[in-house]
């Protein structure tokens, strides 16, 4: 049976995903020696090898107009298409400040410099197109990744967690740092995956690999505010890593709040 080609893309971001990849060191050539690598810029020197693939795993987040670019091209040549991270899934770091225009985000953060390049609003790779698995994670977890691999090598797409971080804090029986420490924790509306690491660590969920599906944003908004915090302090929080998932129940929770 042939190998499934396979090619590893970055788009505008800090290459950490990949890097995960390569740290699968006791797995590592165990992975190469079941797929057909035809590109893999941060871990093998040479060009890409311009041929279709069978699965493409990308991430970064689409900042530039080549970033589309390139991922209409990588798209129009994989069959699957794997978005690898919080930033390709959600957006990210990058689209923290979608509230302002990409040109007086970029005068404000290069000055005149930032003339010198075009930008666009940052989106997920989903916003552009047809996404067919996506792992998020900031950066991905190992396990979920080589469980990813593993799955689509026998021809199926992994299970990953539909549950929010809290249910792996009780699970694993620590404190709530919302309802007891009363810290600003995004845990229960958080997707799991990371087994409750920050919290683990008594620090609070920082909602890192974005929203769980069907998450109740509403009530732990409210929570949120009987603790003390102001809509500002949440809005910021919700929006640092998925920005463009909360961006259209922002209003009504808004509204909410100032009334």
């Amino acid at each position: 049976m042939a190998k499934p080609k396979v090619g590893t893309y970055g788009l505008t971001g800090c290459a950490g995903d990949q890097l995960v990849i390569i740290n699968c060191e006791d797995e590592l050539l165990e992975i190469a020696g079941a797929l057909d690598i035809k590109s893999f810029s941060m871990a093998a020197s040479g060009g890409d090898e311009d041929c279709p693939l069978d699965i493409v795993f990308v991430e970064g987040t689409v900042v530039q107009p080549e970033d589309e670019r390139v991922l209409r091209w990588l798209r129009e040549r994989a069959e699957l298409l794997v978005a690898i991270g919080t930033c390709a899934v959600w957006g990210g770091l990058p689209a923290m400040k979608n509230e302002m225009r990409p040109e007086e985000l970029r005068m404000s953060v290069y000055g005149p410099e930032g003339n010198t390049f075009q930008c666009v609003s940052p989106r997920p790779l989903s916003s552009f197109v047809k996404v067919d698995l996506a792992i998020p994670g900031c950066p991905v977890e190992k396990e979920q990744l080589l469980q990813g691999v593993a799955s689509l090598l026998h021809g199926d797409l992994p299970q990953l967690p539909t549950y929010a971080v809290c249910t792996d804090c009780k699970m694993a029986e620590y404190p709530c740092l919302l309802v007891e420490q009363g810290w600003l924790c995004l845990g229960p509306i958080t997707e799991a995956g990371c087994k409750a690491r920050c919290p683990g660590y008594g620090r609070p969920c920082i909602g890192c690999r974005g929203p769980v599906q069907d998450a109740n944003i509403a009530s732990e908004v409210q929570v949120l505010q009987e603790k003390g915090f102001t809509w500002l302090d949440i809005q910021n929080r919700l929006w640092t890593f998925a920005a463009p998932a909360e961006s259209l129940k922002i209003d009504f929770l808004k509204e909410g709040a100032n009334a």
